[in-house]
């Protein structure tokens, strides 16, 4: 029997604004957090990912790569964002060019369990709890289910 690869929990490579709050263990990497935001325990933060200014991240949150989140918003526990739309009928694996970006606005709420996938978000959006956002949402509203759908305009 052979010994595993240990990989730790870790800040590396990260640009931080000024009073970030981070609950441990978290993984955050190559990624740049904005002033005063809130990061929770269990989240995972890759690289290229953006996080602006007063936004709070909740436990067991993931952040992939190509995630741009706007100022004063909330991202509930248990969000996940996907970058890979298995375009080719299965995983991307290592093919990059394959991924999509993701674009979330200002004052943007997601609720805890929902699921991103590479879609644009425009300001002043509430996404339900469990909600999966599947395509791109362009007016300010509540949204909910799977896949999302327009429950009431703001």
């Amino acid at each position: 029997m052979s010994e595993p690869e240990i990989r730790h929990v870790c800040v590396h490579d990260v640009r931080f604004g000024a009073r970030v709050t981070i609950v441990e263990p978290c993984n955050l990497y190559g990624c740049e957090i904005g002033d005063d935001c809130f990061i929770g325990p269990f989240t995972e933060i890759q690289k290229t990912a953006r996080i602006a200014a007063r936004t709070r991240v909740q436990s067991h949150t993931f952040i992939c790569e190509l995630v741009s989140i706007g100022e004063d918003c909330f991202i509930g526990h248990g969000v996940m964002f996907i970058n890979d739309t298995f375009a080719t009928g299965g995983p991307a694996g290592g093919r990059k060019e394959l991924w999509r970006s993701t674009t979330i606005g200002n004052r943007v709420s997601i609720g805890s369990g929902a699921t991103i996938l590479p879609v644009t978000i425009c300001d002043d959006v509430v996404i339900g709890a469990g909600a999966v956002v599947t395509k791109d949402i362009a007016v300010a509203g509540s949204y909910v289910g799977n896949p999302a759908r327009l429950l009431a305009r703001r």
